[in-house]
């Protein structure tokens, strides 16, 4: 995805009117990348302006004779090839080529200047300010308020900490891309990714910028901690903070490194664009074979840059491919990662830095294709571009995001690999689209899951497996209106007694419910005396509540959060539900209610 800024570079400089179409062509490696559904998601969430060609037989790619991504052909007005670019860094080329060709075919009078509509893609995404885009990762943390959850809301170029019941706390950035330290309103990301948390401060991947960001609970400040808002192309490393370049760092993680009779910790930076681990030093520290590294400094700890699935003894010998995640095991002095373009689950000794694999990939480190979706033993494991992974201490297993399969799945420290759930399995509820973001509640033997390309963050409770969408409260939610509000009576006994509801949704225009999107209810109020079997869930499952014997008339208020489609734009809605409860001796003790909501 670097060769983007070139493109976008190349498109804000040349329009169609002055003579240049851009057209992408996706030769796919993966066999997910060959869905177009797929790069739908993809041109949405890279927010590609220009047409792409699905190239999913190659065909294109053999005809032109095309040997390595990414490639650019520069085409003249009668189709005749002009110049080929190979590989990444060429933007002054570029820039310079189309220039030359352009005044030369104008010259001979062939360039045309009229208008050709397109539509981007992304218009079809909803725009609502309170709608999570692309969620890529996600993290927990305990504070003196009770336990926290940190999004990583990449297409809506934000972070969002919020409580574990889902409401939100605070917002930090968005919703356009930029690089600008400040208050949490107007610091801006470009598509950040993994976030780590550190006492009060969240560290942040802030890919598209090629930094690491620091977000400062209590002062409420955002800085940057290292990059320059440019990709490097540095594999070594060593100078501080801000001076140090770096290339679309992927996730972060802290590691405590033992020193003298304490510990120091030190942020842990996948560095996809380098495929190697960087480490930033956050106090002097004697590291690996007693070199020392000053506090600030930010240097290249694993893999030489070359892109294999080279495992070595010697962390510099090792090679990666597009490291995507990280999971350290604190009680074992390592940290696991998400070799993605290996497709395989590796393991860095962080005692001495030796790179062992742990399940996925192939004998031969040359060879990045081995991957496919197979429970099995070390190399018998395949798994497909995973992205996320998370460490359960409790149950020393790790939790995949095995990302293009969009499943769940567990492997354990000796490199048994199986499926969790996904794909529709154990029930229709646990199906995911390209998850990539991990994290553990040990309290609650839970999972939270950032299913990306259905735009929420999902729970998966260990104990019985069940799954849901946790409803997101944001902020400014209690001053927004319901467009609609539907008003209920109903009586039950004034003894002990149980209420169930069933939602229904029915249109009665052309709308309806996008199928791919979360559609969820939460019940928003609720008297302290009575308790619900689950406070939110999917449209579709019942509300059970358990109601304590009284004489008081009460209310409940339901709301739904429904994303709502037409042929040419998702629209969200919320919707609230009021039942008026009166209790009453001749009433049942158990009642159900069955409602349609007709909206439009």
């Amino acid at each position: 995805m670097h060769i983007l800024p070139d493109l976008c570079a190349l498109e804000a400089k040349y329009s169609i009117q002055d003579g240049l179409i851009v057209i992408g062509v996706h030769s796919a490696k993966f066999s997910n990348e060959k869905d177009s559904g797929r790069i739908l998601s993809a041109i949405q969430r890279y927010n590609i302006a220009h047409p792409v060609i699905n190239d999913d037989k190659l065909s294109m790619w053999r005809d032109l004779g095309v040997n390595c991504w990414p490639t650019l052909i520069i085409l003249g007005p009668k189709g005749q090839p002009l110049f080929v670019l190979m590989g990444e860094g060429h933007r002054d080329e570029l820039l310079i080529y189309t220039k030359v060709a352009i005044n030369y075919f104008k010259s001979l009078k062939q360039i045309s200047n009229h208008n050709i509509p397109l539509s981007p893609a992304h218009h079809l995404l909803p725009v609502h300010k309170n709608v999570l885009r692309f969620p890529s990762k996600i993290q927990t943390f305990f504070n003196e308020n009770g336990e926290k959850i940190v999004i990583s809301d990449t297409g809506n170029n934000r972070i969002v900490v919020m409580k574990l019941g889902g409401f939100v706390e605070h917002i930090i950035g968005g919703h356009s891309s930029g690089f600008k330290d400040g208050g949490f309103d107007e610091a801006r990301f470009n598509a950040p990714q993994g976030v780590c948390i550190l006492n009060n401060s969240i560290y942040i991947a802030d890919t598209e910028n090629h930094a690491i960001r620091l977000i400062d609970l209590e002062k409420k400040i955002v800085t940057t901690v290292v990059g320059t808002g440019s990709q490097g192309h540095d594999y070594v490393g060593g100078k501080f903070g801000k001076e140090q370049a770096i290339s679309s760092p992927w996730d972060v993680a802290i590691y405590h490194h033992n020193q003298n009779e304490g510990t120091v910790p030190i942020v842990l930076i996948a560095m996809a664009g380098t495929h190697q681990i960087w480490a930033l030093f956050l106090e002097d520290t004697i590291w690996w074979k007693k070199k020392e590294y000053k506090a600030g400094i930010c240097a290249a700890i694993v893999g030489n840059g070359r892109e294999e699935n080279r495992n070595n003894a010697y962390p510099h010998a090792a090679s990666l491919a597009q490291p995507s995640g990280l999971a350290v095991a604190q009680e074992l002095q390592s940290v696991f990662f998400a070799d993605s373009e290996s497709s395989s689950i590796r393991k860095v000794h962080l005692e001495d830095g030796k790179v062992t694999g742990v399940a996925g990939g192939d004998r031969n480190p040359a060879d990045l294709h081995k991957f496919g979706d197979i429970d099995g033993v070390k190399y018998s494991a395949k798994l497909q571009h995973p992205l996320g992974v998370a460490w359960d201490s409790s149950k020393k297993i790790i939790y995949v995001a095995d990302t293009y399969n969009h499943k769940i799945k567990i492997v354990d420290v000796a490199g048994k690999c199986e499926t969790l759930c996904g794909g529709g399995n154990p029930t229709k509820f646990h199906t995911f689209d390209e998850p990539s973001g991990l994290a553990v509640l040990p309290k609650t033997n839970a999972l939270l899951i950032a299913d990306t390309n259905n735009h929420c963050i999902k729970m998966l409770d260990r104990n019985d497996g069940s799954i849901k969408t946790i409803s997101i409260e944001f902020p400014d939610s209690t001053s927004y209106k319901a467009e609609k509000v539907f008003n209920f009576d109903t009586e039950l006994s004034n003894k002990n007694a149980k209420l169930k509801i069933f939602l229904a949704i029915e249109f009665d225009s052309d709308l309806k419910l996008s199928p791919d999107a979360p559609q969820s209810w939460i019940i928003n109020s609720l008297p302290d005396t009575w308790s619900a079997k689950s406070s939110t869930d999917v449209i579709g499952s019942p509300i059970i509540l358990t109601v304590p014997e009284e004489n008081s008339q009460s209310k409940i208020l339901i709301r739904l959060n429904l994303i709502t489609c037409k042929t040419d734009q998702c629209i969200p809605k919320k919707v609230d539900v009021v039942f008026n409860v009166k209790r009453n001796s001749a009433a049942p003790n158990a009642v159900e209610e069955s409602k349609q909501l007709k909206i439009n």
